[in-house]
């Protein structure tokens, strides 16, 4: 084994352990890693050793990254990459391996900045109830399971993967109990759980025929294995049809809903960072741009001077 490859089978290990990336990032950042090693490979004449990586230049880095654009990759996979070199370079650097002055001063390329698509709130209501669905030739229980997964992403701002991951012995017994949410990073925050979501869990639980020990997953598929967020995709896409939304409303758009109308109605902005499981408050703050596009929106509509009458 190199010396680049030991390096980087220390670095994985340090993003595992300590940094408690999600195994999806991992395996995108050892991707982006063999990437950079393949063509530094054919940028140096020869398969790059960790004093190779230490000697780059800013130049170098971008050739990579105006490589990977001619290959046809997108804005947002490139700052991927580059967040992953970055990320080695600074272990680098860490342990007196490398310097990252390099990869700090490259600088990728920009991204538009698009802002989530929140729901209407009647539209996040009716999306969450079971009746909704009431003409679909699926079982009742099927129908209770999948409101009470979007009603848990809408009435308490959970990812999908958040929701997917509770398990038996998780489920809300009353209203007003919290629960405690593994989200990324394994990061753990408390989170509060409306009384209907309460209700609509147990409607499921009355109704589902598999035997759920209390280890196991609080929401099963159809032959009481572990649910898949397709599932719940689908499910979703078919109310945009019977509901007339737009492409727009998926399960994570009702997380988006769920930060929106608490804003609209003077949530605390930390507040809501803390639901969500933000690390910063800047990703929050996204929000507060959505707010005030709504807000002068209405303006625009309803005052008789917007429009120079």
């Amino acid at each position: 084994m190199s010396d680049l490859d030991a390096f980087r089978r220390d670095w994985l290990r340090h993003l595992s352990a300590e940094r408690r990336l999600s195994p999806k990032t991992l395996e995108a950042y050892a991707r982006d890693f063999s990437q950079f090693t393949a063509f530094l490979t054919e940028h140096l004449g020869g398969p790059p050793a960790l004093s190779d990586i230490a000697a780059l230049k800013p130049v170098d880095l971008r050739a990579f990254l105006g490589r990977r654009r001619r290959d046809g990759v997108g804005n947002r996979t490139l700052m991927r990459q580059l967040a992953a070199l970055r990320s080695f370079a600074r272990f680098g650097e860490r342990n007196g391996k490398l310097p990252a002055a390099a990869f700090s001063a490259t600088r990728g390329p920009r991204l538009p900045k698009s802002l989530p698509r929140p729901l209407e709130p009647a539209a996040a209501r009716a999306v969450t109830q079971a009746d909704s669905r009431a003409g679909e030739e699926r079982p009742d229980w099927i129908l209770a399971r999948d409101a009470a997964v979007l009603g848990l992403l809408y009435g308490s701002g959970l990812r999908i993967s958040e929701a997917l991951s509770l398990s038996r012995a998780q489920a809300p017994q009353s209203a007003g109990e919290t629960l405690t949410v593994i989200g990324k990073g394994s990061k753990t925050r408390m989170v509060p759980v409306l009384p209907v979501v309460v209700t609509a869990i147990a409607d499921y639980l009355k109704l589902c025929p598999w035997r759920l020990p209390p280890e196991g997953p609080l929401f099963v598929g159809a032959k009481g294995g572990p649910l898949s967020p397709r599932i719940i995709q689908l499910a979703v896409e078919g109310l945009r049809g019977a509901l007339g939304l737009p492409s727009s409303a998926t399960p994570h758009a009702l997380r988006h809903s769920f930060a929106t109308h608490l804003l609209g109605r003077g949530g605390d902005l930390r507040a809501i960072q803390e639901l969500l499981g933000h690390a910063s408050l800047s990703t929050t703050q996204i929000y507060t741009r959505i707010d005030s596009t709504r807000l002068m929106a209405a303006y625009d509509a309803a005052h008789p001077r917007a429009r120079g009458v």
